[in-house]
């Protein structure tokens, strides 16, 4: 059984999850009526990937006897100033998810709940790997400039990316 704080912590982190997954499928959209197909293909493959981390922690609170709550939908923003401003609000957005999931963990073992700190490192793992990613790509962006040519290989680059599987082991 779920202590009451770790419940509310793990149904914070749902609502964190769903949250990212609904900013990633707006900066997606607005991607792809930019004619940057690769791009919106990466961002779309990460706004369903948010959302088997929502899923992920929404059955493992109802299996440890909780009740998982489904969040209401947020809007987010729909217009975006470039694909930078995109990624560095990704980057900026995985920067909160960790502070959440940080803060999951320091619950887990401050209420002495192993078995939930034990599945919340597969979250810490995950997260390293979120925020190299989007510091590679701005990176790259960086890098790029206002060169038409090189933002045109960057989003082929992004949609051989997306076409690779989803890791959720």
């Amino acid at each position: 059984m779920l202590k009451p704080k770790i419940e509310k912590a793990l149904n914070k982190q749902i609502e964190l999850e769903a949250s990212s997954s609904q900013f990633y499928l707006a900066m997606a959209s607005w991607a792809e009526t930019q004619g940057m197909n690769g791009t919106a293909a990466f961002l779309y493959k990460h706004s369903d990937e948010e959302r088997m981390h929502m899923l992920k922690l929404i059955k493992f609170i109802n299996e440890r006897g909780g009740t998982a709550v489904i969040p209401p939908l947020t809007k987010p923003p729909a217009e975006f100033e470039s694909i930078k401003e995109i990624f560095e609000s990704l980057l900026e957005h995985e920067l909160n998810v960790t502070d959440s999931i940080n803060n999951v963990v320091d619950v887990c073992l401050s209420e002495k709940d192993y078995t939930t700190h034990n599945f919340m490192q597969w979250y810490v793992s995950e997260q390293l790997e979120e925020e190299a990613l989007a510091r590679n790509i701005i990176d790259k962006l960086n890098m790029i400039g206002n060169d038409k040519g090189g933002l045109y290989l960057f989003d082929r680059d992004l949609e051989n990316l997306a076409a690779q599987p989803i890791n959720m082991a």
